[in-house]
């Protein structure tokens, strides 16, 4: 991948689309990137946290464990998205594991130059700022749903959040997921169990208020999904 391309990758990011050639250059001599095959880790809670990296193809799952392995999804990111936002401008460790749930390529560049490169950037610091805005945003609601909801509730909303970031219109109107995620992983979203979210599903195909075609892929029907919360 030559300077241009780098650079055409990085600009499609809403932090440096508005940037000059010259205001990218610095940023593009530090740039390097590289593929991930599915199933690697690009790091492991805990590690130290050397390098921002954005997804320029594939799908990498964000996750933490506790002390006794159980897992705990915290985001699926996917071309367009930047990673980890946690640990910036703080001396800190990588907050939870990147692992790559479809092949992907990755551009990286190391925290300490992309903070310097903020410092003397103030616009793209704070379209920095948005982005993390929007994420506490969307953990606070996460937290609501769990407090305010029975486990119903939160697999409905989770398929709903999902239909948002993942959803394709299908002809007739439903939203297709294009990523397959299993029971255990939707399980893992929301800190429930996998025989719970198993029982739900087939609850809700019993009600038609989703279906999946013949590759597994399930499709949902928000309306009727919407209307069931209220």
């Amino acid at each position: 991948m030559n300077i241009a391309t780098i650079q055409e990758l990085l600009q499609r990011f809403p932090l440096f689309k508005d940037l000059t050639d010259d205001e990218m250059q610095s940023i593009v001599d530090l740039a390097k990137h590289r593929m991930y095959r599915h199933g690697t880790h690009i790091f492991m809670q805990g590690d130290p946290l050397t390098n921002v990296y954005f997804i320029h193809k594939g799908k990498v799952k964000i996750y933490k464990t506790d002390f006794h392995g159980k897992e705990q999804i915290v985001n699926v990111l996917q071309p367009g998205d930047m990673f980890p936002h946690q640990g910036f401008f703080r001396q800190d460790d990588c907050p939870a594991h990147a692992e790559v749930l479809e092949d992907a390529i990755l551009i990286y560049i190391p925290i300490t130059s992309f903070e310097n490169f903020l410092i003397t950037h103030p616009e793209s610091s704070i379209k920095l700022f948005r982005v993390l805005g929007d994420i506490i945003v969307d953990l606070q609601g996460r937290l609501e749903e769990k407090i305010l909801h029975n486990t119903y509730e939160q697999i409905i909303m989770l398929l709903l959040r999902l239909a948002k970031s993942y959803g394709k219109e299908t002809k007739n109107g439903q939203i297709k997921l294009t990523t397959q995620f299993t029971n255990r992983e939707l399980a893992n979203m929301i800190g429930s169990s996998r025989e719970t979210v198993s029982r739900t599903l087939t609850q809700l195909k019993k009600q038609k208020l989703l279906s999946s075609d013949n590759n597994g892929a399930i499709i949902l029907d928000t309306e009727a999904l919407e209307d069931e919360l209220f």
